[in-house]
């Protein structure tokens, strides 16, 4: 797989830096194309290499009770692969029950999502405690709303980050990488890489599908994720942990992270 190699130009700009660290935010073709599971396996890697690590899912629906209140099962599988460990109101402080969009979920609740206000969340945790690789999960795809103005888009313009995209392999999903691809391209943002998630155990044409999207996404492959059966999902942390020996790191982070923590 080629290198995915960042410039510096696709850091934080110098009014937003942090002086240790690399940070990308994660969004997909769709939802449920396994959007957590590749970010906690990127994670993972990053981690069992002697990283230091942190997952943030901002913005989270489909809630349940635990004696914390209500939590997320992605940004608790998220918060499973965090070193040194974070405390899940840092990961997801805003979170709802309903399984829907966010901003429907969020008006419903009357809550205001704003990107600012979650950006200065999402700086205020890198600054207080910096990590070598931190990823910020999006959710859905690349516009889904945050509110009648804004879309999770909008945040990662704000945060000026490199964006990783999760092509979940399936029917439709050229096409929807493709136009992704371009959109967050056009948005001003660079792609620091792609993975491409199998979703089903035996997709006719995969290996066709998978030379079409190495062909026509001009982006690093970050790896290709075998199918995994909903049954080994429960154990969020091994599967993601299994599913890491199939990824590189993204930012050049690979090969820095073979040689333990850098300054």
């Amino acid at each position: 797989m080629p290198s995915a190699h960042l410039s510096n130009t696709s850091q934080p700009s110098a009014s937003h830096a942090i002086p240790h660290g690399i940070a990308a935010f994660v969004t997909g073709t769709d939802t449920e194309i396994g959007k957590t599971f590749i970010a906690s396996a990127l994670l993972a890697r990053a981690r069992m290499r002697g990283l230091s690590t942190l997952g943030l899912k901002p913005v989270a629906s489909d809630c349940f009770e635990s004696h914390d209140g209500l939590v997320n099962a992605d940004a608790l599988s998220l918060q499973a692969q965090c070193e040194p460990p974070a405390d899940y109101e840092s990961i997801n402080p805003w979170r709802f029950a309903p399984a829907i969009a966010p901003h429907i979920a969020a008006r419903q609740a009357g809550v205001s999502l704003e990107v600012a206000k979650i950006s200065r969340h999402i700086r205020h945790q890198r600054e207080r405690a910096p990590r070598d690789l931190t990823l910020i999960e999006g959710a859905g795809g690349w516009r889904v709303p945050l509110n009648d103005e804004e879309d999770f888009s909008d945040l990662a313009i704000a945060l000026e980050l490199p964006v990783i995209l999760v092509v979940g392999l399936r029917l439709g999903c050229i096409n929807h990488a493709r136009l992704t691809l371009e959109a967050i391209e056009r948005d001003g943002l660079e792609v620091a890489g792609y993975v491409i998630n199998h979703l089903e155990a035996d997709m006719e044409v995969s290996e066709d599908n998978m030379a079409t999207l190495s062909r026509t996404l001009k982006a690093p492959c970050l790896g290709v994720v075998p199918w995994v059966r909903d049954d080994d999902l429960t154990d969020s942390r091994h599967a993601a942990e299994r599913a890491a020996s199939y990824l590189q790191l993204p930012c050049g982070l690979e090969s820095r992270s073979q040689h333990g923590h850098y300054d």
